[in-house]
């Protein structure tokens, strides 16, 4: 029973209080991440939710449920970091080659993605009933990507309420703000987010036959075959580097620069990344013939194109299960 196990946490068990917090493990963890954007910063801060709840049980007067009082310390401490000017984005190696002109200089640059394979027992039904994004929506790297240029307060706003579907007034009681500030807060973040509306992606067959599409272009580096099936308006990050390529010609003089100085793609191994299609991609050691990791690429799906292409460094592989090598 919650009351109980509530009780034998108080007084100081451990496995009890475990037993309490587990059930809401996933989800806060995933609630950090629409937070800061970071799998490893989100990590970090469900720890130390973790370890303020515990501190603070104490504390706990039972007037919200145990859930809740969770989302109230971990946005609070995600807040303390976003307005901590420590966080830097992590250092990373330089292209191989020049790159063209991007159309912008991005700033989300420690963005990762986030593994399918956490999302695995998050109930569909948890939003409440104010929430306004569809699971899916909210976990991608395009929602994930917005939601990070938004002000601090405004970002949790967002999130309580359009997201976790919070009343104004239990999200103004979370954050310690007015209705008016919350409500205040809430307009300005939905006016920032872009609202245009993007097809669905075709889901089953017609999304795995894209994908594979896909794969085959960018293995080949077949620059015309994979700019073709982009969207006019798709966009081509790598972060943390800095260059950010919008629409089908700047991609194409993007992957033009590439495909002169990269050796081929040898093995694309799928894995799941923000309900979305990933891969691990390996070339071959000219010397040893075994193959090597080189990233991560995450691709965006807007009814039947790609809207999005994000390669991410290395780095991200161990949350995938990638090894750094492969036998031939």
């Amino acid at each position: 029973m919650p009351d109980d196990l509530l009780q034998r946490a108080r007084e100081g068990d451990r496995e009890a209080f475990a037993a309490l917090v587990e059930p809401h493990r996933r989800e806060l963890q995933l609630h950090c991440y629409r937070m800061l954007g970071s799998l490893q910063d989100a990590e970090d801060a469900l720890q130390e939710t973790l370890l303020s709840a515990w501190i603070g049980l104490s504390g706990f007067e039972g007037r919200s449920s145990v859930r809740t009082w969770l989302y109230r310390i971990a946005t609070n401490r995600c807040l303390n970091v976003l307005r901590s000017s420590s966080r830097r984005p992590l250092p990373t190696a330089p292209l191989p080659v020049p790159a063209p002109e991007p159309y912008r200089s991005g700033e989300v640059l420690w963005l990762q993605p986030y593994p399918d394979v956490l999302l695995d027992g998050i109930p569909d039904q948890l939003p409440g009933p104010e929430a306004r994004y569809e699971s899916r929506e909210a976990i991608s790297l395009a929602f994930v990507t917005a939601v990070q240029l938004l002000p601090p307060n405004q970002r949790a706003v967002l999130l309580l309420r359009d997201v976790l579907g919070y009343r104004a007034s239990e999200t103004a009681e979370l954050l310690g703000l007015t209705e008016a500030a919350v409500n205040s807060a809430l307009a300005r973040a939905r006016s920032t987010m872009d609202t245009a509306d993007r097809p669905p992606s075709l889901g089953g067959a017609e999304e795995r036959e894209l994908a594979d599409r896909f794969v085959e272009a960018f293995t080949a580096q077949d620059v015309d075959a994979l700019v073709a099936l982009l969207t006019s308006d798709a966009w081509v990050r790598m972060p943390p580097l800095p260059f950010e390529y919008h629409g089908t010609e700047a991609a194409h003089r993007f992957f033009t620069a590439l495909v002169a100085h990269r050796r081929l793609i040898a093995a694309m191994v799928p894995v799941g990344a923000n309900g979305q299609p990933a891969w691990g991609e390996y070339i071959r050691d000219p010397v040893t013939g075994g193959l090597h990791l080189i990233g991560v690429v995450v691709i965006g799906i807007a009814g039947d194109r790609i809207h999005e292409i994000v390669h991410f460094e290395t780095t991200v592989a161990p949350y995938f299960g990638l090894p750094r090598t492969l036998d031939s």
